[in-house]
This record gives structure tokens, C-alpha cells and sequence, in this order.
């Protein structure tokens, strides 16, 4: 599913984000196509395989992938340093990741194993098991919502880990597959699609996709080479309303502004 390169933060300003309620007004016309400009570029761990990215409290959680790679990082978003670190062993591969309630849930690729943490020491706490792969997780409303490569999104309880509901995100009658990295914001569940340089912003309620963000130029100003070197990872800043892109391996992190691009 994913091995090797450097890591990318995208930031994308509250410009056009909108908050959940255009879903409806979009129906008629098709789903929202934009891209961005940047604004500022930052430094970023270029080790970090990116799986997970979260903001909480002022600071940045992220989780890296790979056997005997995987982590558990805090990072200073400023600088790039990483203050806080704990490695996963080794036969296990890391996944997303997304806090709740004082506590970083942290998926695992094919193991099925979700290892719980304490989201100010990252000492462990516990862990769940779960069916299927892991991929993306986010959670809304005091549930976790995990994809697992497929076109399905899942809603668990975190306490018992017992899934509650699905949903099959779709854009028009097209299944979107490769659900990969994700985040809640405002009213829609952002997803990167594995191996694409475009989020899908997903009505979470239906699965509709909303709209498409297309952030190709950030991976091609880079002159990547590496295959695996992919956009992955959204964080969501609901304080400033900035919103945080990384790609796998990356070497900066950069804020951008979102820019409408013409109706599909």
C-alpha cells in the first residue's frame, strides 16, 4: 500500500472552505472544484511517511508509516521539531490517527490493532481490535470514522469499538475507492485518495462527494521522484480555520489559499 519519501504540510485558509450547508446547493451543479495558492512554506521532518495528521491544542500530531518505521510524533508545526516521540513496534505498520477526548487512536495497517494513548505524554493507554485494514481516521460527535482503502467509511463507538454505521462515498453513480487520510471539517469529512493528487470533501450523512480539491502543483513544484511520495495527510485548525496537507515525505510544509476553479 505505501513505502517511502519526505513530508509536505498543506495549510489552506478559511477562504472558500464553507461550512457543510453548500452540499445541498451543490446537488444541481455537480461537485465544487478547487485548487490553492501558497502563501507560506515551512520546514517538515522529511523522514515523516505521513499516515495521520492531526492539530490539537496548538499542537501537531502526526502519525508515520512503514515496519519498523512507524510513530507517533508531536511535532512544533513552526520549526518542524519533533518535541515528542514513541515508536510502534516493529511488525506492526501505522496508519491514521485522530484524538478524542484526551486520548490519540492510532490505526495499524493489516494487523488490526488500534493503539490508544495518552494525548499529552503519548504513554500507552490500551487498544482495540477491529476487522479489515486500516487507513484514515477522524471522528465527529464522539465517534471514530475510519476508511479502509475500499470506498466505505465507518463509524465506531471509541469506548467498545463497535461499529455504529457506514456509508459508501460516491461522486455522482462513480464509487471513490482508496479512501485514505481524514479529517472532520466543518460539516464535510475530507479524504485523500490513495495514489491521486485531489481531497474528496464527503457529506458525511450520504457519502456524497461535495466537492474536489486538486493540489497536483504542490507535488509536481517539488520534483518528487519517488513513487510512494504522495499527498497524504489533513489536519484541520478550527481556532484559526486553517487547514494542513501533507504529502508522503515531503520537504516543507506549506499555507496556502484555496482558489475556485471553474464548475466541472
Amino acid at each position: 500500500m505505501r513505502p517511502r519519501i519526505a513530508a509536505v504540510i498543506v495549510v489552506l485558509t478559511a477562504v472558500a472552505l464553507g461550512s457543510g450547508h453548500g452540499a445541498a446547493e451543490g446537488q444541481a451543479r455537480g461537485p465544487r472544484l478547487s485548487s490553492a495558492a501558497i502563501v507560506a512554506t515551512f520546514p517538515h521532518a522529511p523522514d515523516a511517511f505521513t499516515q495521520g495528521l492531526e492539530l490539537h491544542d496548538g499542537r501537531l500530531y502526526e502519525s508515520t508509516g512503514l515496519h519498523g518505521r512507524s510513530s507517533l510524533r508531536i511535532v512544533d508545526l513552526a520549526t518542524g521539531v519533533i518535541e515528542r516521540r514513541v515508536e510502534v513496534p516493529a511488525k506492526y505498520y501505522a496508519e491514521g490517527m485522530t484524538i478524542l477526548v484526551g486520548r490519540v487512536y492510532q490505526l495499524t495497517y493489516r494487523s488490526g490493532h488500534c493503539f490508544v494513548y495518552d494525548a499529552d505524554t503519548l504513554a500507552p493507554i490500551t487498544q482495540h481490535r477491529y476487522e479489515g485494514e486500516g487507513w484514515g481516521l477522524t471522528h465527529h460527535e464522539g465517534l471514530l470514522v475510519m476508511s479502509d482503502g475500499t470506498n466505505v467509511l465507518r463509524f465506531f463507538d471509541p469506548q467498545t469499538f463497535a461499529e455504529v454505521r457506514r456509508v459508501f462515498v460516491h461522486d455522482g453513480e462513480r464509487a471513490i475507492r482508496q479512501l485514505n487520510e481524514l479529517e472532520w471539517v466543518e460539516g464535510e469529512i475530507f479524504a485523500n485518495v490513495w495514489r491521486s493528487d485531489r481531497i474528496a470533501r464527503i457529506d458525511p450523512a450520504t457519502g456524497r462527494v461535495n466537492g474536489w480539491i486538486d493540489l497536483a502543483f504542490l507535488r509536481e513544484s517539488l520534483s518528487l521522484t519517488e513513487p510512494e511520495a504522495v499527498l497524504n495527510g489533513i489536519a484541520w485548525d478550527a481556532a484559526q480555520r486553517r487547514l494542513f496537507v501533507t504529502g508522503k515525505l515531503w520537504p516543507s510544509l506549506f499555507e496556502i489559499r484555496l482558489v475556485p476553479l471553474a464548475e466541472p
